[in-house]
């Protein structure tokens, strides 16, 4: 059987996985064409893009090491899901995006569930702890 806290594991990898699949860009502007879908045309863009993949390895590395120190949990999943929702909520915002962003969004969809999935299967061992009691 699955227990509560399996699935919140498996939750917090799963989104710290997707949040270190950015990280590939620091190997250069191939590497970020490859991963998004587009030509990097300047120096510039290579630049930011190079420094959101550091950013989003940071995210990852904090996600995977919440699934081993649970005192991090709290600090993870809230820096996740505000990094996933607030492209989400940019994309949406902005409009008229094409297949690589709209790619982007359903990644940080499945990862917001996700960490969905990890809140709720916490509270749900978190409870079964509590009346056991």
């Amino acid at each position: 059987m699955l227990t509560g806290s399996f699935l919140a594991r498996l939750g917090l990898l799963i989104a710290g996985f997707i949040n270190l699949l950015p990280v590939s860009g620091l190997l250069g502007r191939s590497w970020l064409e490859s991963l998004y879908g587009f030509t990097v045309a300047s120096s510039d863009l290579e630049i930011l893009l190079r420094h959101r993949a550091i950013l989003f390895g940071l995210v990852g590395i904090l996600l995977i090491l919440s699934v081993f120190r649970k005192g991090l949990r709290t600090v993870a999943i809230t820096l996740g899901a505000i990094s996933m929702a607030s492209f989400i909520a940019v994309a949406l915002l902005v409009g008229n995006w094409g297949p690589p962003i709209r790619t982007v969004m359903i990644v940080d969809v499945v990862g917001l569930l996700a960490l969905l999935l990890a809140v709720l299967a916490e509270r749900s061992s978190l409870t079964k702890v509590g009346h056991e009691t």
